[in-house]
């Protein structure tokens, strides 16, 4: 079925009044400042975890009893985002229509949320509507500030800059690329939360082989600077990534925090962090910036966050320590694990048994352990993936050392992951890996 066939089956609510749905007119009225709604269940965010759980709660209550906030007309595959900036995957193909996706019969409401009172179990959108709900669900994602960088935003309209972490800036990457020259190529790593922790580092593995298969590698001095004490989180993987390192000469350096960029004259300015003053330039041929992350601004401050401004949550439950009918998943939250999608996916079965209970009136019974996974890609055909919980435990799937470089690994993220993604996770079927996992360890795991 079409893109645009299943938009008309998704009734889309903007900040003025959808006339083509006459059958939800009456909870409009004429004025818009004294809009309201109510629906059974809000979700807040049309990302991975919102339309995983609007899937999920359409299911649980029906589909007319489930509403989900989300402005923006496409959604994006992110992960494979690491992909297009090598030039191993296209950007359109990461993105489909928020139409098309939202489950069909759950209520759209293209707005942005600008206020949450759970007190009076409502929020706010930016054209004026309030909605009240029964339960809510806070899958709001993150926020990217590039601008916290000097220099930045501007110096991505200057070649040989880019990004992997926007739409708009990662097919910068490939361009900066292909027009590598001679020189240093520098990958940056902020000092702050990100999600997919390991992204940063993987376009550096793919730009290596790249500059190898095009004959440029001797002239290029790779760099990656991260503000991070460590190259990465778990000992087993980052033992693996430091081998690769050394076997391709790439140069590593640690707790260096990229502060300025200054495109005219192609530096990059990094702090020392162990030493706070301290700077260094860098000259660049090729500059690929994470930029820092931080919480939705509609979450900081508010009685859902915490003091850092992410949404405050019961790390085995998912719920909301204050609010009962408050819950919560994916990058939004203060859960102490990687913000990934397949963090994500483990986090909705476990937040669907939640949910389920609670409306019961009963406690729940299920634990999220942690459940992350970063498959590191490190050339155009090999990945290591790692897969671990809360206590920096490898939790692998397969009954093999996973820290190893492997092909078929390299076939799951750029060809299965997406199919799972689209197909398994966005339609609530897809609650993670753990089921296999004790099927292929025999239960052991």
């Amino acid at each position: 079925m079409s893109a645009s066939a299943l938009r008309t089956q998704v009734p889309r609510w903007g900040c003025s009044r959808a006339r083509d749905w006459t059958s939800y007119q009456s909870l409009h009225t004429t004025s818009r400042a004294t809009s309201k709604e109510h629906v059974k269940v809000l979700v807040l965010g049309g990302g991975s975890g919102g339309i995983a759980m609007s899937a999920r709660m359409k299911r649980k209550v029906g589909a007319e009893n489930v509403a989900v906030v989300e402005p923006s007309e496409m959604h994006y595959y992110q992960p494979i985002w690491t992909l297009v900036g090598a030039g191993a995957k296209s950007v359109e193909s990461s993105g489909r229509p928020t139409a098309s996706i939202v489950p069909s019969g759950v209520r759209w409401i293209r707005s942005k949320v600008t206020e949450v009172n759970p007190d009076t179990n409502s929020v706010r959108t930016d054209c004026g509507k309030e909605i009240t709900y029964e339960y809510l669900i806070v899958a709001l994602g993150l926020q990217l500030h590039y601008e916290r960088i000097k220099g930045l935003p501007e110096a991505f309209d200057h070649p040989k800059i880019g990004s992997n972490y926007s739409v708009k800036t990662v097919q910068k990457t490939w361009k900066a690329l292909q027009e590598f020259r001679e020189g240093n190529a520098i990958f940056s790593f902020p000092n702050s939360p990100v999600k997919c922790a390991g992204a940063p580092q993987k376009i550096m593995y793919l730009s290596d082989a790249y500059l190898r298969k095009t004959g440029k590698r001797s002239n290029a001095t790779i760099i990656y600077n991260t503000s991070l004490p460590v190259l990465f989180g778990i000992k087993k993987y980052a033992d693996a990534l430091w081998e690769i390192v050394r076997a391709r000469d790439l140069n590593v350096n640690l707790r260096h925090n990229l502060i300025e960029v200054r495109p005219e004259k192609q530096e990059a300015v990094f702090e020392n962090l162990d030493k706070p003053g301290v700077t260094k330039v860098f000259e660049y041929e090729m500059l690929h910036v994470t930029p820092p992350m931080g919480p939705p601004d509609v979450l900081k401050g508010s009685p859902l966050a915490d003091e850092a401004g992410w949404l405050n949550l019961n790390k085995e439950t998912l719920q909301h320590p204050v609010y009962p009918n408050v819950f919560g998943i994916g990058d939004c939250t203060n859960l102490p694990t990687a913000k990934t999608a397949a963090a994500v996916a483990a986090q909705s079965g476990i937040l669907d048994r939640t949910i389920s209970r609670i409306m019961k009136k009963n406690h729940p019974d299920k634990k999220y352990d942690g459940y992350t996974s970063c498959p590191l890609v490190t050339s155009y055909n090999t990945v290591i993936l790692a897969e671990f919980d809360y206590n920096g435990q490898p939790l692998e799937t397969f009954p093999l050392d996973q820290s190893k470089e492997r092909r078929i690994m390299y076939h799951m993220k750029a060809d299965l992951m997406p199919h799972l993604y689209w197909h398994g996770l966005l339609r609530g079927l897809w609650g993670g890996p753990g089921p296999y996992r004790t099927l292929m360890h025999l239960g052991m795991k």
